[in-house]
């Protein structure tokens, strides 16, 4: 097999992971190289978090950087005249499965002599790069707009974070960012290949949940789309490696308000992006757009816009029962009531809903939909 590298998808041009880098060349978004996956004898079962897949990741040097992240529960709920499999990402060290790359990113980059990362994050990517760098014994600096909530930056300041404000839109920040790349490494979840290994991980924890098989789908909120790609690159080790049959049916569920991912698949014409309760999903020019589309094709699976209603919905919906998550998390709620609505996905098939960040990263908003003060 050939060394493990750097891989451009549009082109296929490599490049060595020594020295470190988070984009090609001409500032092109980077994969890796396929890795072989794993069976189930290579699980190491002493380790509670995700690293005991390690031996599908790339080869770290070193002990990793780890706060006990992955082992989510997997939980049947019934919604929609179905019964779901609530994979509860929120239930991680910093409230949001974020927490997955972060570990896996930092952890090979450390091992590569980076000691101070620069990010672009407003949100849960921000408190999980902070929170990991600092249990690493890294020095990390988040870049935000200047407009943000102080309440959104808490988080990532407490772990020690230098935050810097941008004039500005969050646009005009990742634009910041870019530029200060020239004078710190440039660890960003949006950009980083390394993150996507860390959010791979997903794929290996349901097939394991799952007594060592697929489920039939597979439902992601879905933003810059590292969530939809780790899962389809993690499924699709599985499927080369022989330990399932089929890749899962993947998913995307979009704001119908800012949802570019979701109208290209699906054939309509791009629209301004719009403010929505589903801010951790508001990304508006994906870095890895086709990529995202290429992942969808290739489980044979779609794409689903939600109104503001049905996302509100959905959210007090999960809440009344027991899962408090932020708006973006619900939206899977509300894409799997549609699809199930709809015919695309039938309810005997064991379907995933992908939880991603918790309700107490979205206090102010949910006290609004409560129509509650604070």
């Amino acid at each position: 097999m050939d060394p493990l590298a750097y891989l451009d998808p549009r082109t296929g041009r490599t490049w060595p992971l020594d020295p470190p880098r988070w984009c090609g060349d001409g500032g092109e978004p980077l994969l890796l190289t396929d890795l072989p996956g794993l069976a189930p004898d290579d699980i190491d079962h002493g380790t509670r978090s995700l690293w005991r897949y390690r031996a599908a990741l790339p080869p770290l040097a070193g002990e990793p950087i780890s706060l006990g992240e992955g082992g989510t529960p997997l939980v049947p709920r019934r919604l929609g005249g179905a019964t779901a499999l609530l994979k509860c990402e929120w239930l991680m060290p910093t409230g949001s499965f974020k927490d997955r790359g972060a570990s896996v990113m930092l952890s090979l980059l450390r091992a590569q002599g980076i000691d101070a990362v620069l990010e672009d994050s407003s949100g849960n990517g921000g408190a999980a790069i902070a929170a990991y760098a600092a249990a690493g014994g890294m020095r990390a600096k988040i870049m935000v707009p200047e407009s943000t909530s102080p309440a959104k930056t808490v988080q990532a300041r407490a772990s020690g974070a230098e935050i810097a404000l941008v004039p500005g839109s969050r646009q005009d920040c990742a634009d910041a960012a870019l530029r200060e790349a020239a004078n710190l490494f440039y660890a960003s979840h949006n950009w980083h290949p390394f993150f996507l290994q860390g959010t791979k991980t997903l794929a290996y924890e349901l097939w394991e949940d799952l007594g060592f098989q697929a489920p039939d789908n597979v439902i992601v909120p879905c933003g810059a789309g590292s969530n939809l790609l780790g899962c389809g690159l993690g499924f699709s080790e599985l499927l080369r490696a022989g330990q399932i049959e089929a890749m899962p049916r993947l998913f995307a569920a979009q704001p119908a308000h800012c949802a570019p991912i979701a109208r290209e698949f699906l054939g309509l014409e791009a629209a301004a992006p719009q403010p929505t309760i589903a801010e951790g999903t508001a990304i508006a020019q994906p870095l890895r757009l086709p990529e995202c589309l290429g992942m969808l094709r290739l489980s044979r699976g779609g794409a689903v816009m939600l109104s503001e209603a049905e996302i509100t919905e959905a959210t007090l919906t999960l809440a009344r029962g027991g899962t408090y998550v932020e708006p973006t998390s619900a939206q899977v709620a509300a894409a799997f009531a549609k699809l199930l609505a709809a015919g695309t996905i039938r309810p005997t098939e064991r379907t995933v809903l992908v939880l991603t960040g918790s309700g107490l990263k979205a206090t102010p908003r949910l006290a609004e939909l409560l129509g509650v003060a604070l």
